[in-house]
């Protein structure tokens, strides 16, 4: 576990973190080959971080006992990457559920040396303000906390301009997922960060898949004469795929902004391509339903993954998903990192 002033300064230099999906044998068992291989495919694509135990991860691993060996298992290979790389890789696990649930979560995280925990709300759709503050400050006690506005469609709630101003006076509070996939609500978070004072120390990490570039992008000015706020990076579940392009993409950002916004425009448009590839990933047009399916298609096809399976034998693409899916590729081939995959796959397969 990295200390909060490394930790801060690691997450406020911009970071592609994917959302670490979750590997299964056809028996819907742990395939920890391609568990592992996941971990190393994100270590060497880029990433500066992996979040394990998330949406992405499927929020079911508690319920089948996979939570702990799941985080046990990134953990090792992430720390095994960093060995080889010498670059620190920042280790975020989910925490979900009542506070006993979400403290003894961060409990187990911090065994397993996470960094911080990326705290859920979605199970507490009834509490107060008050009480999800408490509730926040509590499981603040075992580790640095990453706030997260979880969209409602995947089982977030609605989390008011007072909530953010009260989580941001949390002083273990190191950064924030914004996932509304909603601009207002997106604002809300970035407005509460430029009055809190705090933007120089809590790093904001777009969530909103359906709007990558443009949060990368955009820069809010909260006070005449302040400094505006901005997204350092990404902690998204697109990010789970085409890794290797993701790095890419923010290095290209960080290019644009110290170049006074040259190439803004294409990277624009690269943006709206990518909305449109997520939109079939994540099977918008049904409600989200199918996004883990569809991630986990891509990473089948690419031979990261031996099948889409989840947890929930019912959960799977949406009738019309896959042709999406063969539409993106087909229209969007330089959004996919396939080549990189094919070259390195046998090696992270096999250790």
């Amino acid at each position: 576990m990295k200390d909060l002033t490394r930790l801060r300064a690691r997450l406020r230099e911009g970071l592609v973190i994917p959302a670490h999906p979750l590997a299964l044998t056809k028996e819907r068992r742990l395939d920890e080959r391609h568990q592992a291989a996941l971990t190393r495919y994100y270590a060497d694509a880029g990433a500066g971080g992996i979040a394990v135990g998330v949406h992405s991860t499927q929020f079911a691993i508690r319920a089948t006992g996979l939570f702990e060996p799941v985080l046990e298992l990134a953990a090792h290979e992430s720390a095994q990457a960093e060995r080889r790389s010498g670059r620190d890789l920042v280790r975020i696990a989910g925490a979900i559920g009542p506070t006993a649930q979400a403290v003894a979560e961060a409990e187990t995280a911090r065994r397993r040396g996470y960094d911080a925990v990326l705290l859920s709300l979605g199970a507490l759709h009834e509490a107060s303000v008050p009480e999800l503050l408490t509730h926040c400050r509590q499981v603040a006690e075992v580790l640095p906390l990453v706030g997260f506005y979880l969209q409602l469609a995947v089982g977030g709630r609605p989390l008011a301009p007072d909530f953010w101003r009260g989580f941001l006076e949390i002083e273990a509070v190191v950064a924030i997922k914004v996932a509304p996939f909603d601009r207002y609500r997106t604002l809300d978070v970035v407005r509460a960060v430029g009055e809190s004072g705090r933007a120089a120390e809590v790093a904001l990490y777009t969530g909103n898949d359906d709007a990558i570039v443009v949060d990368l992008l955009s820069d809010l000015a909260v006070k005449p004469g302040a400094e505006p706020v901005r997204f350092a990076g990404g902690l998204l579940g697109q990010w789970g795929v085409w890794t290797r392009r993701a790095a890419e993409l923010l290095a290209a950002v960080q290019g644009c902004r110290r170049g006074g916004g040259e190439g803004a425009l294409e990277l624009l448009a690269l943006g709206q391509q990518l909305t449109d590839a997520n939109a079939a990933l994540f099977d918008a047009a049904n409600g989200f339903r199918g996004c883990i399916p569809g991630i986990h298609e891509v990473l089948r096809r690419q031979g990261l993954l031996a099948g889409r399976w989840c947890l929930d034998p019912h959960e799977d693409l949406s009738p019309g998903q896959a042709k999406e899916i063969d539409r993106v590729l087909d229209r969007y081939p330089h959004l996919s990192d396939d080549e990189f995959v094919r070259e390195h796959l046998d090696r992270w397969l096999n250790g």
